[in-house]
């Protein structure tokens, strides 16, 4: 079956909407249709008369090309005509005043499925925001791209005291939900009194990944160039709480992770040992253009998945990190990480996990840090459970 994006089916039929006047929509230039890739959703929604009013962008700007964690200014959309009020910088949650005059938001952001990528939370915040406005939000439904398994979810679940812009709620790094159904989830358990109405994906499967779904890879972020950076993401993006590079500005960012003075001959041979599954990993040479050693060579580990099924990127970046403190415990570091959401940029690591205590393992004796202990800390505990009356996919 073909698969519709959730905005290719409102285009379609447009009493999906109701009888709104003034819309909102929080977007980006990410958010295509699944019927041509090259148009704009915002675009095709005003061709086919949808009413919009007033754009609102995301981290990384409505072009989803401003630099990983900067402050993001308003605006006009110069596609549109639109006023744009960025909801990463000055502000995270859209302000009263740009919503009361509104009579619906529509919500359209392709998403990468891992708990720390920040649209996750800019929809979290446009739901809370809605709900205390009295304004009906409307998620136009995408796949998650690692799939809708939700045996397949890693944890840990975020606890309360990592609250943070990468993690504000108690989910699984690999959620394995889509955004309509985080919304779902959020309404029951948050915001009761959203009112929230879901346009669903037609064709898609939990089955299904990015690849069995046949449509082209549109860019998420700048960091975020193909499907295979996103699958890896969940657990190479924990390298950025430390001193290694993962690769941004090359043609393969989070599929590897290196630095000048990095053994890979030795990490290659300590990780075999802790039997990750689902991938190989092999020596590679690259040059980043930002972060740590930006303009330098370096030494690195490539990942490439062999076995969707079996793969999981959380705890396979954990058993990676494990070997590499093995192997380099004086070497690796733990870094800070500013951003617009957290300007001094401390206590990373934590935020990225979302549990406290796992640092020291690292810290103290990483050589024991095993596929059964690493189970423990990405096991999802109730999640299956919670999130079976969101859940809007067979």
């Amino acid at each position: 079956m073909t698969i519709r994006f959730g905005v290719d089916r409102l285009i379609a039929d447009q009493h999906l909407l109701g009888e709104a006047r003034r819309v909102g929509l929080v977007t980006n230039d990410a958010a295509r249709l699944a019927d041509d890739a090259t148009r704009h959703s915002r675009i095709a929604l005003l061709e086919a008369g949808v009413p919009l009013a007033r754009l609102f962008g995301p981290e990384h700007g409505l072009t989803a090309q401003a630099a990983d964690g900067t402050t993001v200014a308003d605006g006009t959309d110069p596609l549109t005509g639109l006023p744009v009020v960025s909801l990463y910088g000055e502000r995270f949650r859209p302000e009263l005043a740009s919503l009361s005059d509104l009579d619906a938001v529509l919500f359209d952001i392709p998403d990468v499925g891992a708990r720390y990528y920040t649209y996750t939370w800019t929809l979290f915040h446009v739901l809370a925001a809605c709900a205390d406005a009295q304004v009906p939000l409307v998620v136009l439904d995408r796949p998650n791209p690692s799939g809708g398994e939700i045996a397949s979810a890693e944890g840990p679940v975020l606890e309360a005291d990592c609250r943070s812009f990468v993690g504000e709620d108690a989910i699984p790094i690999r959620h394995q939900l889509t955004h309509g159904e985080l919304a779902m989830l959020w309404r029951r358990e948050r915001f009761a009194n959203a009112r929230l109405e879901v346009v669903t994906c037609d064709g898609w499967q939990r089955a299904m990944q990015w690849p069995q779904c046949g449509l082209p890879w549109v860019p998420t972020s700048p960091a975020m160039p193909s499907f295979a950076s996103a699958q890896m993401y969940a657990g190479s993006c924990l390298f950025e709480a430390t001193n290694l590079s993962v690769g941004r500005g090359t043609d393969a960012p989070f599929q590897q992770v290196g630095a000048p003075w990095l053994d890979v001959g030795a990490v290659l041979s300590d990780l075999a040992r802790r039997v990750p599954r689902g991938a190989e990993f092999n020596e590679v040479t690259f040059v980043p253009d930002s972060g740590p050693y930006a303009g330098e060579r370096c030494r690195g580990v490539h990942i490439t998945v062999t076995a969707h099924s079996t793969f999981r990127p959380v705890a396979t970046g954990f058993l990676l990190l494990a070997a590499i403190a093995t192997t380099h415990r004086l070497r690796l570091q733990w870094a800070r990480y500013p951003t617009a959401a957290n300007p001094g940029g401390e206590g990373h690591f934590e935020r990225l996990v979302g549990r406290r205590g796992i640092r020291r393992y690292f810290d103290g004796s990483p050589q024991r840090i095993d596929s059964s202990l690493v189970s423990a800390w990405t096991d999802t505990g109730d999640w299956e459970a919670r999130v079976a009356p969101a859940l809007l996919y067979g």
